[in-house]
């Protein structure tokens, strides 16, 4: 079954006079929410301690946890020392997903900077190769699942195909499908549901059914231009895309389970509601 969350609380968990991660939990349970994704975006700002403590109340309250790792990742930056870095956001990333016991580590793969596409491309699977090969040798991914995502710049690497063949490169890679990223990228490409099919028949092709049905999903509105990605909208904007119920068909149609979760602009959670009751009408209308 899919399973539905927020990428964050949003205003409407502050604003009802909630204030820290202990309190998420129940929180989300109490809306019919049974997933979550906690953001180190701008870092590991969190003792493992704490990771711990929230980690077993997303358990008690039948919440699934996925982290996003530092926004800052980077596997193309020619430069060694930074690539050391990203290596370290990475293993540091796999310290707290076992700290919280979450399975899911979320990240952007890496940018072109001065790098040609290809020659960002080249390195980027190289360094996947040898980091990940080298975690799973050391026993450090059991029981857990690496996400690069799709993005939604023209000068990122991270395009859906780019992806998918990524995660040929390691049985603990699966994809982060960001919808709004591709639709954003594609100039607005995602309306019909042949649309949606087109990107997991390719990554059903690539990589079976057990990787895509696992897949990681991110779904909001998202503003865009020539190069892509603006900002994110909340779910009722009425000029940019792409609309949920297309992919939910799909994803009943494929008997697809993978975590979809919200990334609207300000309201996550009210907008990771919707989502579910759409897709669980045409579930029932389906069977």
């Amino acid at each position: 079954m899919v399973l539905f969350g927020p990428s964050g609380v949003g205003e409407e968990f502050y604003n009802e006079g909630y204030k820290d991660i202990y309190q998420v939990p129940k929180w989300l349970n109490e809306r019919g929410l049974d997933a979550y994704e906690y953001s180190f975006g701008h870092g590991y700002q969190m003792s493992t301690q704490t990771a711990q403590k929230a980690g077993q109340l997303f358990k008690d309250f039948n919440i699934k946890l996925s982290l996003h790792a530092p926004f800052y990742i980077n596997f193309a930056n020619p430069n060694q020392d930074m690539y050391l870095k990203t290596q370290g956001y990475i293993t540091t990333g796999i310290k707290f997903l076992k700290a919280f016991g979450a399975d899911k580590l979320v990240f952007h793969p890496a940018s072109c900077g001065s790098l040609t596409r290809d020659e960002a491309l080249k390195l980027t699977k190289s360094r996947f190769i040898e980091t990940f090969d080298t975690l799973e040798e050391n026993g450090l991914l059991d029981g857990i699942y690496l996400c690069p995502e799709t993005m939604g710049k023209s000068m990122q690497i991270g395009n859906y195909n780019e992806i998918v063949n990524l995660c040929t490169l390691n049985a603990h890679l699966v994809p982060t499908f960001d919808f709004g990223h591709i639709n954003a990228l594609e100039q607005g490409s995602l309306k019909t549901e042949d649309d949606y099919k087109r990107i997991l028949d390719y990554a059903l092709e690539k990589l079976g059914y057990d990787k895509v049905t696992n897949s990681h999903i991110h779904f909001s509105k998202i503003q865009y231009g020539k190069k892509g990605e603006i900002k994110h909208l909340n779910y009722d904007d009425v000029l940019y895309g792409p609309d949920f119920e297309p992919l939910a068909k799909v994803l009943i149609e494929y008997k697809l389970s993978p975590r979809v979760i919200c990334e609207s602009m300000s309201q996550m959670p009210h907008d990771a509601q919707l989502m579910k009751k759409i897709y669980y009408k045409l579930l029932d209308k389906s069977i």
